[in-house]
């Protein structure tokens, strides 16, 4: 059995804690996706076509990823794609309540999709993508915590 698992979330714009997290578990599953959520609410800086084709881009170099946008209920998502698994990141104990919550939701509405967690690397532990967003519009180098290809973007905004 192939063990599909989907890291969802908006990646406006990915970071180095995502590529961190998605470069893992390509170790831990067979296929993953990553599920770019539209999201008009978060009002993205990116469209998703945008979006979706830096993610596409920075992640390259993974043969077992595949980078799709998404709308509507993640476990529908899921569904569509076969996933058992849906992988998300903590970077703090302050983002536990929120993804605990979701992790419940989530059970309860597909019982048969499980949800794993993983934390990034403890040099991308403090990175959220609107922390660099912010830093991007503020004329600070971001570098640092995104790919060079993120940066350039960024700075095109």
């Amino acid at each position: 059995m192939k063990l599909t698992a989907i890291y969802p979330g908006t990646f406006d714009p990915i970071t180095n804690g995502h590529t961190d997290l998605a470069q893992r578990a390509c170790q831990l599953f067979d296929k993953l996706i990553i599920g770019i959520a539209s999201n008009p609410k978060k009002q993205p800086r990116f469209t998703l076509e945008q979006r979706v084709d830096m993610v596409q881009k920075v992640l390259a170099d993974l043969p077992n990823v595949e980078v799709m946008g998404f709308e509507g209920l993640l476990v529908d998502f899921a569904h569509e794609q076969n996933a058992k698994v849906i992988l998300r990141g903590l970077r703090a104990v302050s983002d536990f309540e929120y993804e605990f919550q979701l992790a419940s939701m989530n059970r309860n509405l597909a019982p048969d999709v499980e949800s794993v967690f993983l934390t990034p690397a403890e040099q991308h532990s403090f990175i959220s993508s609107t922390l660099v967003k912010e830093i991007a519009v503020l004329g600070g180098d971001v570098s640092g915590f995104v790919h060079p290809l993120v940066s350039q973007n960024l700075s095109a905004c």
